[in-house]
């Protein structure tokens, strides 16, 4: 398994942990803030370095950045959430777009598997 992949990898487990806190556990808005930060920082650090000859995979890479930017601000959202209702709401579109970007990984590291045969 090739070390780039591994990188891929470790970004799953840390977006699925960050889901399964939101989901699953009484987070509070400064946990998810800093889960966040640790993403985005894990994102920077290791994923953009690589470089990647395939198109499909640079694409990928560029939701990938997005979406973590969207779930910050999905993150200042819920900060301001008052009502029961709303904090619910919010923590579902957070755990919705971890989803996505699960989903974008998970398509990154089937077209490494893909390119290794």
């Amino acid at each position: 398994m090739s070390l780039n992949r591994e990188k891929y990898l470790a970004l799953v487990t840390l977006l699925e942990q960050l889901r399964s806190d939101a989901t699953t556990t009484q987070i509070d808005a400064g946990e998810l803030r800093q889960g966040v930060a640790s993403l985005q920082q894990f994102f920077r650090q290791q994923i953009v370095p690589i470089a990647d000859e395939n198109s499909q995979v640079q694409s990928y890479q560029t939701e990938i950045s997005k979406q973590l930017h969207l779930l910050e601000i999905d993150v200042m959202f819920f900060q301001g959430a008052r009502q029961a209702s709303t904090v619910q709401a919010r923590l579902q579109t957070i755990s919705d777009r971890l989803t996505i970007l699960i989903q974008y990984c998970d398509a990154i590291l089937q077209q490494k598997a893909e390119g290794e045969r």
